[in-house]
């Protein structure tokens, strides 16, 4: 009869899994790094369940990345621009440069603005007004009419005399003086000296107001002055120099200097001056006569107009004249000068008057006629 098997009681079968499972804990306790992977739980026929335990490498730590190197940048290099030239950065007139507006480019090669992110809407600036429309730039003036050429007269130099008159004088406050005057001039073949002398008589003696000597040569216009001085009462005496091979006037008085003109006279000359040109012809005493002159600091040119045909009263009796007159000028000269000449005695000058701006007059008229032939 065969034995019966030996059935040992259910919690001796369950001893050695319990001791299995006991070892296993405890290795993997130990070694720290056992993942313990648990069973399924037991079947329901109480079947030994066995626990399976894998051990695994510990993974090795990632290395840190190693930082890129950045290359250092190096500027790019500069443009090369050419100067500017001198003829645009620097105008000959601030007119020569039109502004330019800052305009955006057009056609193929103009540049599309780079996108931006949409933002909060603001307001719109106010367009920049245009700057008002310049206006027109002026047009110059006209030029000024072109000077009429000085007229050309036929001269005969008067010969050489010594004219005596009488002075009288009335101040601006009405006091009367009288006095007399001397005219004297010699000629030469290419010279001529002309010396006026007018003073007063005060008490028994006479005193001078003023002494004007010319000298200078005879030329085809007439009388042309080199040198002119002039000394009145009170004051130095000055000079003025007529200098013809630089065509130049000059005064010891002043800085002044002017151009020189065929023709031009001095305070002492063109008394006679007018007379040579009613000798030359009597036609030519119309319309205006311009004569420049050099006086003391300046010169001017003296316009003469003939009035007409006078009869004036003298010591050498009654005597025909022609009367001119030089009116005041504004800007040049304010007095007024009138010259009587005689046909008869030669168109010498017999009476000579001076109107002065502050109401002041200065008439002399002839009283003696002597030529003078010393110099011929």
């Amino acid at each position: 009869m065969p034995s019966a098997p030996i059935l040992l009681p259910r919690r001796h079968r369950l001893l050695p899994v319990v001791l299995v499972v006991l070892l296993h804990w405890i290795v993997l306790t130990e070694l720290g790094h056992v993942s313990p992977v648990l069973p399924p739980a037991a079947t329901p026929g109480g079947a030994p369940v066995t626990l399976v335990a894998q051990l695994l490498p510990a993974a090795p730590p990632e290395p840190a990345p190693e930082p890129v190197p950045v290359p250092e940048a190096s500027p790019p290099p500069l443009p090369r621009v050419p100067p500017v030239p001198v003829e645009i950065a620097v105008p000959d007139r601030p007119g020569d440069i039109t502004p330019v507006t800052d305009t955006a480019p057009s056609g193929a090669g103009a540049g599309t603005a780079p996108a931006t992110p949409a933002a909060e809407p603001t307001p719109a600036a106010p367009a920049p007004q245009a700057p008002p429309a310049s206006a027109p730039a002026a047009a110059p003036p006209p030029p000024p009419p072109a000077e009429p050429e000085a007229r050309r007269y036929v001269v005969d130099m008067p010969p050489p005399a010594k004219i005596t008159l009488d002075v009288a004088r009335t101040d601006a406050d009405g006091t009367e003086w009288s006095g007399e005057a001397l005219l004297a001039w010699q000629l030469n073949a290419d010279s001529y000296r002309i010396q006026i002398e007018a003073g007063i008589r005060v008490v028994f003696a006479r005193v001078n107001l003023v002494v004007l000597k010319s000298e200078g040569a005879v030329a085809a216009t007439g009388f042309a002055p080199i040198t002119m001085t002039e000394k009145r009462r009170g004051r130095a005496m000055t000079a003025t120099h007529f200098d013809w091979g630089k065509s130049r006037i000059t005064f010891s008085a002043s800085q002044a200097s002017y151009e020189l003109p065929a023709g031009a006279q001095d305070k002492a000359s063109i008394p006679l001056q007018l007379a040579a040109i009613a000798r030359g012809d009597p036609k030519q005493l119309t319309g205006a006569i311009d004569i420049f002159v050099g006086e003391d600091r300046d010169a001017v040119v003296y316009r003469f107009t003939v009035v007409g045909q006078e009869e004036i009263d003298t010591r050498l009796g009654k005597l025909q004249t022609w009367h001119l007159t030089r009116p005041p000028q504004p800007g040049s000269y304010k007095s007024r000068l009138d010259i009587w000449l005689a046909p008869a005695y030669g168109w010498y000058p017999v009476r000579i008057r001076n109107s002065e701006a502050n109401g002041a007059v200065t008439t002399q008229t002839v009283n003696n006629i002597v030529l003078d032939h010393s110099g011929s």
